[in-house]
């Protein structure tokens, strides 16, 4: 059983930048796409970024192209999302998982983590 953990959320200004990243402590997260996806309050989950299993590819959602970087670490069993040029409206609790993911309308989840708290001030 995959037990996928967040970290690095928290308050930031916009402008600013975090970095989240995703580990699971026992099983190694390789055969797996990781992807990152997140809620607002009020609002339904959406697709944030995925990378595939090799690290050879990765999408982004429209939102985040050009701000938020997805990156992988088998060998350590991490996955990070670096987020910069934060903006409100990026705010949400912020979710990692372990599946399928070819694209941000294609994904089979097996696996989420318990999520991160990501909040930006003005």
């Amino acid at each position: 059983q995959v037990q996928l953990v967040e970290s690095g959320g928290g308050l930031v200004q916009a402008g600013g930048s975090l970095r989240l990243s995703c580990g699971d402590s026992g099983r190694a997260i390789g055969s797996y796409d990781m992807g990152w996806f997140r809620q607002a309050p009020g609002k339904d989950s959406e697709f944030v970024a995925a990378i595939s299993r090799g690290g050879g590819g990765t999408h982004y959602a429209d939102s985040v192209k050009g701000r938020f970087t997805i990156s992988r670490d088998n060998a350590k069993n991490t996955a990070d999302l670096q987020m910069n040029s934060l903006k409100l409206e990026d705010t949400a609790v912020y979710y990692c998982s372990a599946g399928w993911i070819a694209g941000p309308e294609k994904y089979n989840i097996v696996y989420w983590g318990q999520g991160t708290q990501v909040t930006v001030s003005s």
